[in-house]
């Protein structure tokens, strides 16, 4: 089984900056696709981006151009560094792994965007 551990959620204020983290551990393989879905009260988990061990990235057309994704494959570890942030951005942010049939999710981080 494959453990994440989000961190670096917290109480922005709009227009700032904010940095996630999530450290993978277990049963890893260096090939899979690691990515950020967030979840606002009342709303379906959407996807906010992915990434592939070799790098390649996607993004919700809503988040791209503020968000950057990036990964360490030495830690096991992706990033999710979010910028201009806005009050809409306000959600718990889920750490996603996944490779043909076995997919993880973290617990979560809330990530709260102030006005």
């Amino acid at each position: 089984q494959v453990q994440l551990v989000e961190s670096g959620g917290g109480l922005v204020q709009a227009g700032g900056s904010l940095r996630l983290s999530c450290a993978a551990s277990g049963s890893i393989r260096s090939i899979n696709t690691m990515g950020w879905f967030r979840q606002a009260p009342g709303k379906q988990r959407e996807l906010v981006a992915s990434i592939t061990s070799d790098g390649i990235t996607n993004y919700s057309d809503s988040m791209k151009g503020r968000f950057t994704i990036s990964r360490d494959n030495a830690k096991n570890t992706v990033y999710l560094q979010m910028n201009r942030l806005k009050p809409e951005d306000t959600a718990v942010y889920y750490c996603n792994w996944r490779w043909v049939t076995r997919e993880y999710w973290g617990q979560g981080t809330q990530v709260t965007v102030s006005s």
